[in-house]
């Protein structure tokens, strides 16, 4: 059984153990000085073919995407080549590397994706994430730069400029996903460590007016709320807006995605009209877009009806339950 979730930028899927408290200090906008503020397209997205189905991220990765049905695209907004990650139900019968082979991948990629190693058992109705090409899946953090991403790798900055839609070297963002093209994790590394940040309950407030969850938790890390087309949608908690992206974006349609000082990035995907522009300062219930995800219409990507898709990255999503 296959399906697909959004993120952006989202198995043998670890849960998180998040943390809840308190704030963190102000940390930069960008991950590198003197960022232009551009319209570009999305981290990751991940389709949802079928089910809906909550999932929490796999390992390699810390926060995003979005979830929905297809319904309502328009002629020519798909792209030919798949650059969305798949979210795979094993089958009776499925084997790493008959599913490495299935979609023309290394056997490494499902591995370094999913938390396995060489030894590691499939089991029926286990979720996987499937990259569309051979390579890693990386979460951009504070003070990286692609060069230095990279070169830890084994990827060229050239593809994964390319394969990621980014308008130059320098155009990455906290909290970015991306993909790197034929990337190899390091052949000598110690365990990889996650650091989330602690927020307390009442630090983000509920993005919609109604607070009506449509969708629980999904990879990466998102809650969709349903609202009718044309609502405001609130900045969950004060920040400085990062991204602002018209178009179909691998499925996420138009979305904003806002850098709070604690270091935590939220995204709000499925817009039909963003109000803010990027760099601008926002308070926490600024409103800084509309309700959009209406099928057949500009920017809706893959959805089935009117919703805001809330990815938090950097910590936990305080409206899962």
């Amino acid at each position: 059984m296959l399906s697909t979730l959004f993120f952006k930028s989202t198995p043998n899927l670890r849960d998180f153990s998040f943390l809840a408290s308190v704030a963190q200090p102000t940390q930069d906008l960008f991950v590198e000085p003197a960022k232009n503020f551009v319209r570009e397209s999305p981290d990751m997205i991940f389709i949802q073919t079928n089910s809906l189905v909550g999932v929490s991220p796999a390992a390699t990765v810390d926060a995003q995407v979005l979830g929905s049905i297809i319904g309502g695209i328009e002629d020519g907004e798909i792209p030919a080549a798949r650059k969305e990650i798949i979210e795979y139900i094993v089958e009776q019968g499925d084997t790493v590397s008959f599913l490495a082979a299935k979609y023309e991948i290394s056997l490494e990629t499902i591995l370094w994706a999913n938390e396995l190693t060489s030894k590691s058992v499939i089991k029926l109705g286990q979720k996987l994430i499937i990259l569309p090409v051979s390579g890693i899946v990386y979460n951009v953090k504070d003070g990286d730069t692609l060069s230095e991403i990279a070169k830890k790798y084994e990827g060229k900055v050239s593809e994964i400029v390319d394969f990621n839609g980014l308008s130059s070297e320098g155009d990455i963002f906290i909290g970015d996903i991306l993909i790197i093209p034929n990337g190899e994790m390091p052949k000598v590394s110690s365990p990889t460590s996650y650091t989330y940040i602690p927020i307390g309950s009442s630090y983000f407030i509920c993005p919609t007016s109604v607070c009506k969850i449509t969708q629980g938790l999904h990879w990466y890390n998102a809650i969709d709320f349903g609202a009718k087309c044309g609502d405001p949608i609130y900045a969950a908690a004060a920040g400085t807006v990062q991204r602002i992206s018209y178009g179909w974006n691998g499925g996420a349609g138009n979305y904003v995605t806002i850098l709070h000082p604690n270091g935590v990035v939220t995204m709000y995907g499925h817009i039909s009209k963003s109000l803010v522009v990027s760099g601008q300062a926002v308070s926490q219930g600024d409103v800084i877009a509309l309700i959009g995800g209406k099928p057949g219409t500009a920017g809706a990507g893959i959805s089935t009806g009117c919703h805001v898709h809330f990815d938090v990255r950097g910590s936990r999503n305080p409206f899962a339950k």
